[in-house]
């Protein structure tokens, strides 16, 4: 893996995409074997018509903060019939809910565990956070496969609103999220850090004008 930047397009819109992928012939297109990307629609749709023999795979970033996005609704559900100054401290100290529970250790652990003694909705988010991270850290594949559907039967049933969002939206990626838990060494991590160089180099240059140069800015830049 030569964890690289091969190119940069103009636009992520559908025809940049079809014009960019078209490039490749066609036996190339096939022998691609894995295509990974974000939880959005028009990349899966595209690559099963232009990479007809490539798993899919959704990368573990983006679907795992599903379930950091749903406790941070509960939580910010919950803060509203809050006293100001209560209301406050929950926003001020939301990272001890966020973080996972063992790595949280003295008095961190020990006001986590007060906050969670405030409401029910907010003890039963955060166990559902807790064992969907464990879940994830499973490198038994059928194991997790079970866990995962146990998982989303149980957020179905857990009378949160943002938790059965978030496992109606795994219903419908299961398949994308599944092949992330089976070929687990894959993901976009490497395209992540990429993503973040490329903002600070945006920002130093106050914002970039001309495609062609960024592009080459951005090459030269990573390389």
């Amino acid at each position: 893996i030569k964890r690289e930047i091969l190119d940069i397009i103009p636009d992520r819109t559908q025809a940049d995409l079809i014009d960019y992928f078209r490039s490749f012939s066609g036996i190339e297109r096939r022998n691609v074997r894995f295509f990974v990307c974000d939880m959005w629609k028009q990349y899966t749709d595209l690559a099963k018509i232009y990479f007809p023999n490539a798993t899919i795979i959704i990368d573990k970033y983006h679907f795992i903060r599903q379930v950091t996005w749903a406790i941070e609704r509960v939580r910010k559900r919950l803060q509203k019939n809050m006293a100001p100054e209560l209301r406050k401290y929950y926003k001020r100290s939301r990272k001890l809910i966020l973080t996972r529970y063992s790595k949280l250790q003295g008095d961190s652990k020990r006001e986590c565990d007060i906050m969670l003694l405030y409401n029910d909705d907010l003890r039963l988010a955060h166990y559902l956070k807790e064992d969907f991270y464990k879940l994830c850290q499973n490198p038994n594949y059928e194991e997790q496969k079970k866990a995962f559907y146990d998982w989303i039967k149980m957020a179905e049933k857990s009378g949160l609103k943002e938790f059965e969002e978030c496992a109606s939206t795994y219903r419908n990626w299961q398949k994308e999220i599944l092949n992330a838990f089976k070929y687990s060494h894959i993901t976009n991590g490497p395209t992540e850090g990429f993503n973040n160089k490329i903002k600070v180099l945006k920002r130093s240059a106050y914002g970039v004008k001309n495609f062609k140069r960024f592009r080459t800015r951005i090459l030269l830049s990573t390389h």
